[in-house]
């Protein structure tokens, strides 16, 4: 079931977080990803409108989105190629016509979902936090 994330979600919202980024991002040292925890918890879930998959009590997924920016779209790794991350995806749709997101191009996973979904390639640029090259992505639901 996708609801609307609750502000008792949090803390599993972060650990889904957590294991994801850790698992996809193998190229960001780990000590990143442990000290962006408390910036996510304090700063960016409660600007963003957020959107959990939950199963059985147990929050397996989410998507959060500033305006028109899906800023995170992340699966516990023991629940991926569930159809959770494309659930989710259809959510965010379904609330947005238009989307934009930044993608580590070494997430060779991330991006060819996010191209299976209708995104393309706008742009590169550079990570700030952590110096790693990204792509910027956009879907127009009235192009797609």
């Amino acid at each position: 079931m996708i609801r609307q994330a609750r502000p008792e979600d949090t803390d599993a919202i972060l650990d889904v977080w957590l294991l994801a980024s850790l698992q996809a991002h193998d190229f960001v040292p780990a000590a990143y990803w442990w000290q962006q925890q408390e910036q996510m918890r304090a700063r960016y879930l409660p600007l963003a409108e957020v959107w959990v998959y939950e199963r059985e009590g147990n929050i397996q997924g989410f998507v959060a989105l500033a305006d028109n920016y899906l800023a995170a779209l992340f699966v516990r790794p023991d629940c991926q190629q569930r159809g959770i991350g494309r659930a989710l995806m259809a959510t965010a749709k379904r609330r947005r016509r238009q989307l934009l997101l930044k993608v580590y191009c070494e997430n060779d996973i991330a991006v060819n979902f996010y191209r299976q979904h209708g995104f393309a390639v706008t742009d590169e640029s550079t990570d700030p936090g952590t110096g790693q090259p990204q792509l910027c992505m956009g879907f127009n639901s009235t192009l797609s």
